[in-house]
């Protein structure tokens, strides 16, 4: 079993900068999938950034410029840098980590983005 503990979201002013973690625990596989997902009020999950465990990374066109994902293979850890950060950012961002057939999901920080 894996647990994902995610930490670092909050309130920040639009242009502003935030940083959200998450430490994934447990059986960890040496070849995995881990990244972010938001939820938005009234809006489906929809993908952020995600990066494998060979460093190759995947961005929604909405944070294309703005939004870093990186990971640190020895603490299990993955990161997301949000700089520039805009209204329609304001979410739930939800860590995930896929590896093999399974996929976890973290319980999910708050980011709320005032204009």
């Amino acid at each position: 079993q894996v647990q994902l503990v995610e930490s670092g979201g909050g309130l920040v002013q639009a242009g502003g900068s935030l940083r959200v973690s998450c430490a994934a625990s447990g059986r960890i596989f040496g070849f995995n999938v881990m990244g972010w997902y938001r939820r938005a009020p009234g809006n489906e999950r929809e993908l952020v950034a995600r990066i494998i465990s060979g460093g190759i990374t995947t961005y929604a066109d909405s944070v294309k410029g703005r939004f870093t994902i990186s990971r640190d293979n020895a603490k299990n850890t993955v990161y997301l840098q949000m700089n520039g950060l805009k209204p329609e950012d304001t979410a739930v961002y939800y860590c995930h980590l896929s590896q093999g057939t399974s996929t976890y999901w973290g319980q999910g920080t708050q980011v709320t983005v005032s204009s």
